[in-house]
């Protein structure tokens, strides 16, 4: 069925359109904006409140401003659908997360209104920055907004963009999009600040008080803007000192507002346009505006998949068989196993909890598991703090995110040999949020660094295993264990857990011809393949090497003696990874055979379903069936010749 948009709507193609609506009509656009969206999604899958939230606001910023001359940065993107409808997307809009369709982000490549590629949180203050910087060096007349959440303040890099800001002297504008949420409901001081902000009635009643009778005054009066801007400082400091943390940052404050009001909007916009320097404009939103069920359950609905909009149904797949568990709620349920037996035994996440299941050990250890907010290099740190004083910390973060906290876990966890163990969630190709959230990287970067621990489960046993393992007194290093989104293999899964002997490996099956090395859960695709390859006569070997790093030396010099002809497979990059450590062995120990290295490749792989990517890059079932008779083939060939 054809989704089309109402009738104002339709006429929007590019921003120009929308200027063309007098304000009287934006109401009913964002009304109409905001039911595409639901009609969209509700079909097609993607994010689905942030967007609902800042509609009137995205419509909004394109009718003030000059996009795309003037520069619109959206912080993490997943507020932007708005956006890109009214930029000329709306007619593909539908493939939005797609293979080879829209990015569920602003990117670049994509559209020249999409003038940063964001994805991860806390960027848009600094780029917005860097622009406006840019733009008085060459002269431009050229203004730069940064669209940023409360939940995105939280994190450091933020903190280092205003305080930048305050003197750079620019022409940059923050919207500070106040709703509570990131994902999961904020935390810490920053949100208790700014819920005072917006809830104290003395001060809003006040300062609208204030203005109204400023309004009222006579032109001529010697009453001047910089005598009004003294006046409303004075009220904000003596009723509750709401504006000090961002004009002590030399941001001029505005807010907060009603971010629904596009009218509101509007003005305000226009006159912020006219006020040079850094300032901040504080809007109020609710995230999943217009759609009840959403502004009820904001966690439930940030992404919910498929849904019947009338009823509210969120589509689920239904099985006659019992279905094995996602990987992130093995690591939920498997914590608390662990932490009922030693009282040690720490959860930390960045902003997560639902994501990574650490929600289950909140929910009945909250003074034994921690979500502070999105602060990933504060959570390897803290969780090294920990470490120091002989708690046992699981930080789940994931795999993309962590590399954001790398010096933290080079120079406060490796190099201080603290037994922090990270549970890199979200490993491999995650899907349709593509190349800003792929966890490709994780194997190559933890693998070189020395003490580290490299692990990777091909199974929901082995994650428990070695999440056992990890928590040991025995164990006295930082503890590494990769695992991807979504399900794993194992219906009966609560297996009882028991010790892995760090950096050994596993065969899983003997073979001739070729040997198969795997490394965390591609050996189930590696797996399937050798099924595959039964019926044609082909017999590789596989084994589950289980630790990038140690490598398991005793079982590769098994494989290396017996075995010319190898195929090392991997859901990390190429570059530095699984398969690297195999060839690094190799050459140490002066062994020649034909290795092949399968894995994700030296390029940024797009967005789409896990299925379509890996079969994109050749790491499927039948892409490792492939390389094993290419393999085979070269090797007859040279025999013949």
């Amino acid at each position: 069925m054809e989704i089309k948009p109402g009738p104002l709507l339709e006429q929007i193609n590019i921003p120009a359109d929308l200027k063309k609506l007098s304000p009287q009509q934006l109401p009913q656009l964002c009304n109409e904006l905001r039911q595409y969206i639901i009609d969209i999604v509700s079909v097609h899958g993607g994010h689905f409140g942030a967007s609902l939230g800042v509609v009137e606001l995205s419509a909004a910023l394109h009718y003030v401003y000059d996009t795309p001359y003037d520069q619109l940065v959206w912080d993490v993107g997943h507020q932007a659908y708005g956006h890109k409808i009214l930029t000329g997307r709306k007619d593909v809009f539908h493939t939005n997360r797609k293979y080879l369709g829209l990015s569920g982000f602003p990117k670049r490549s994509e559209s020249e209104y999409d003038t940063f590629g964001v994805g991860h949180s806390s960027t848009s203050i600094s780029a917005a920055l860097g622009m406006a910087m840019a733009a008085k060096l060459k002269k431009e007349n050229r203004k730069s907004v940064a669209v940023i959440g409360d939940g995105a303040m939280t994190a450091g890099l933020a903190f280092e963009a205003m305080n930048h800001a305050g003197v750079a002297d620019s022409d940059v504008l923050i919207i500070l999009n106040d709703n509570c949420m990131s994902i999961d409901p904020n935390v810490g001081a920053l949100k208790e600040y700014l819920t005072d902000i917006s809830t104290s009635p003395t001060y809003n009643r006040i300062k609208d008080d204030v203005w109204k009778a400023l309004g009222k005054l006579p032109i001529g009066k010697n009453f001047s803007r910089e005598m009004a801007s003294k006046l409303e400082h004075s009220i904000k400091g003596f009723v509750n000192k709401s504006s000090n943390l961002f004009e002590a940052l030399k941001l001029r404050y505005f807010g907060p507002i009603d971010g629904h009001n596009i009218t509101k909007l509007v003005d305000t916009l226009k006159d912020l346009k006219q006020i040079p320097g850094p300032k901040i404009l504080h809007i109020i939103t609710t995230k999943g505006k217009g759609y009840a069920l959403a502004e009820k359950d904001q966690t439930k609905w940030h992404a919910p998949g498929l849904f019947d909009k009338v009823t509210g149904e969120i589509h689920k797949k239904k099985f006659d068989l019992p279905q094995p568990p996602k990987y992130q709620d093995v690591f939920g349920h498997t914590i608390i196993e662990l932490a009922e037996k030693n009282e040690k035994i720490i959860g930390v996440t960045p902003a997560m909890p639902s994501g990574s299941s650490m929600k289950f050990m909140m929910d009945k250890m909250p003074h034994r598991a921690f979500d502070v907010g999105i602060c990933e290099q504060h959570a390897v740190t803290l969780s090294a703090g920990m470490a120091t004083q002989g708690m046992k910390v699981f930080c789940n973060i994931y795999s993309s995110f962590m590399q954001r906290a790398y010096d933290m876990v080079v120079h406060d966890v490796a190099i201080q040999k603290l037994p922090v163990i990270f549970c890199l969630d979200r490993a491999g190709l995650v899907g349709e949020d593509g190349p800003t959230h792929h966890g490709c990287y994780d194997i190559a970067y933890m693998r070189c660094i020395p003490n580290m621990i490299v692990a990777a489960p091909m199974n929901e046993a082995e994650l428990r295993d070695m999440m056992y393992t990890a928590q040991l007194d025995s164990n006295t290093l930082p503890f590494s264990i990769r695992y991807p989104r979504g399900e794993g293999v194992m219906p009966e899964w609560r297996t009882e857990m028991k010790e892995i002997p760090v950096g050994k490996g596993r065969k899983l099956k003997d073979g001739e011809g070729v040997a198969i090395l795997s490394f965390g859960h591609p050996g189930n695709f590696a797996a399937a393949a050798i099924r595959e390859l039964k019926n044609e006569g082909i017999n590789p070997a596989h084994y589950d090497m289980r630790f990038a790093k140690p490598l398991d030396e005793a079982l590769l010099h098994e494989v290396f003696k017996k075995f010319d002809r190898i195929i090392t497979v991997e859901d990390g990059t190429i570059q530095g990874g699984f398969g690297s450590a195999i060839l690094e062995f190799m050459a140490a120990n002066n062994y020649h055979a034909q290795v092949v290295i399968m894995g994700i490749p030296d390029r940024l792989v797009e967005h789409g379903t896990p299925k379509e990517l890996y079969r994109e890059i050749g790491l499927d079932a039948t892409g490792i069936a492939q390389q094993v008779r290419t393999i085979l083939k070269q090797e007859n060939k040279v025999l013949a010749g």
